[in-house]
């Protein structure tokens, strides 16, 4: 039986509406978690928002609500737009649900227990858009000498009682977790930023704060006479824990959550020290698993220029989806982007790609070998009478399959489209060199092994595909009569397609998958 494969988001903060980066991050940690489904892998895949701090507090104070009903609202949203994505989650978390307090007082007991908190009194910098602390030897400097986060973002002095977590007493550890582990961070260049981060020096982290009550409740604080909430990363973070069943579910734990288990968390670049330095130690401390890999992906410009609401460029995902359609963007975002770098997305890019590769190439493949088959033979399955040169499509096909797994595995979509795209090229090569339209009237029986083979290519080719544009290859696949069972990379190359002969199944006039797409003034 396969290890279990445990893969989470970051969980998005919702104090406004999604935009295209949150799509980029779910969308993408989707196809991996679909791809690992067809290997045949127990998957927990969990996303969800992360609703508490002063960020949270200041925008609902702003609005003259209550930061629950701030909660509610926004985090509706987000759901919707998982929802209309197609992502197929296994949890949504909200970390203002009981059963995550629960986990994140239980990880705050741990580490207490284990010496690693103290009462302190915090006076440092304090950003409330990153919800991070900063010491003066990373705050850069702004216009006008202004004191600014790495990240660009204002910061204030900040004094209050605090409890402090021991961070420092984990630089060695973590250090040699990195060397030990080098694909703990990916890319590379995130591995590199995080060691150097380190090998500098940690300060004690401040973990909690008493300036605002909108939080998780630090065990025992209202009752020594100063109610403290947790630091918001201690919370968030502990999130994943939540959905694994810490702190009262073994069994899960076990099965999702386990030393040495297959852990995997796509984050954006900006938050990889949360989750390589705090978190691990965090864990550490608690005496709890680590995960396996940390992968900071880039970040999505739009024509090349960082996304920003005074600029007026922040594009909302589900109108992108339903201006070029949701497996369109899908496929433009994993296609375009290599993961783990920023990449660019404009409506032209989009129209471009999806055109190019999905209305083109693999949409007209697939309409023009149905169609023909539908109209010449009545819809009854050719009979392949293989040929070398038929044997030699089939098995780039296969190589292609085995390419694409690779990539997947190595969370690098856009390889694994890429390797796609060649066994597409090359059905599209041999249609049009073998061309079944001359053969009918000079060759019928070549002219149904040429059929065949296509018909066997396209199928392998959607069972290919299905992490990146689901619902696509699942309606061709249904057209198809593809069954369940066989929509497998294990199907590929097996006799799939003579018992889909021998069931006697019937094949409509297919529909068009991707209709092309075009642009308008507004696009502009």
């Amino acid at each position: 039986m396969s290890q279990p494969y445990t893969i989470t988001t970051a969980i998005s903060y919702p104090n406004g509406r999604p935009h295209i980066g949150h799509a980029y991050e779910v969308i993408a940690t989707d196809a991996i978690a679909r791809f690992q489904r067809m290997m045949g892998r127990d998957v927990f895949f969990q996303t969800g928002t992360d609703e508490h701090g002063l960020k949270m507090d200041q925008a609902a104070r702003a609005r003259g609500i209550e930061p629950r009903a701030l909660a509610d609202e926004m985090s509706g949203y987000f759901k919707d737009m998982n929802d209309s994505l197609n992502i197929s989650y296994d949890r949504f978390i909200r970390t203002s649900e009981p059963d995550h307090h629960r986990a994140s007082q239980a990880i705050w007991q741990a580490m207490e227990a284990n010496g690693d908190l103290y009462l302190g009194r915090y006076e440092g910098w304090y950003s409330v858009r990153d919800e991070a602390f900063y010491d003066e030897k990373e705050l850069i400097e702004g216009e006008g000498g202004e004191k600014l986060s790495p990240q660009g973002t204002p910061v204030e002095w900040t004094v209050e009682e605090s409890w402090f977590f021991r961070l420092s007493a984990y630089q060695q550890r973590l250090l040699d977790l990195y060397n030990s582990q080098p694909g703990f961070i990916q890319p590379d260049s995130r591995r590199n930023e995080i060691m150097r981060f380190v090998e500098g020096g940690l300060s004690d982290l401040s973990v909690s704060r008493t300036s605002f009550d909108w939080g998780v409740k630090v065990p025992g604080s209202a009752e020594a006479g100063t109610p403290h909430v947790m630091y918001v990363w201690v919370d968030a973070l502990t999130n994943y824990l939540t959905g694994c069943g810490y702190p009262d579910d073994a069994e899960r734990m076990a099965r999702y959550w386990s030393e040495g288990g297959d852990i995997t968390h796509i984050i954006g670049k900006d938050i990889v020290r949360f989750h390589a330095v705090y978190w691990p130690a965090f864990l550490m401390s608690a005496k709890l698993p680590l995960p396996k890999q940390i992968f900071g992906h880039g970040f999505l410009l739009n024509r090349g220029e960082k996304m920003s609401k005074s600029v007026g460029n922040v594009a909302d995902p589900m109108e992108l989806a339903e201006r070029f359609g949701v497996d369109q963007l899908r496929y433009f975002l994993l296609s375009e982007v290599t993961f783990g770098n920023d990449g660019s997305y404009s409506a032209e890019a989009i129209v471009a790609r999806s055109n190019s590769d999905l209305a083109n190439s693999f949409g007209n493949l697939a309409q023009r070998t149905l169609s023909f088959i539908a109209k010449n033979l009545e819809g009854r399955l050719p009979e392949p009478a293989p040929q070398d040169v038929d044997s030699d499509l089939l098995k780039t096909i296969s190589d292609a399959a085995r390419t694409f797994q690779t990539a997947m595995a190595d969370l690098a979509p856009s390889t694994a489209i890429e390797a796609w795209m060649r066994a597409v090229f090359a059905c599209n090569a041999y249609i049009d060199a073998q061309a079944p339209w001359a053969l009918r009237k000079t060759d019928p029986a070549r002219m149904e092994a040429v059929l065949a083979t296509l018909y066997e290519a396209i199928t392998n080719l959607a069972i290919i595909i299905q992490p990146v544009i689901p619902a696509s290859a699942t309606a061709l696949l249904d057209q198809m009569g593809v069954p369940r069972a066989n929509r497998t990379y294990g199907a590929i190359g097996s006799s799939a397609y003579a018992d889909l002969r021998a069931s006697g199944f019937t094949l409509g006039a297919p529909k068009p998958l991707f209709p092309r797409l075009e642009l308008t003034e507004a696009d502009a």
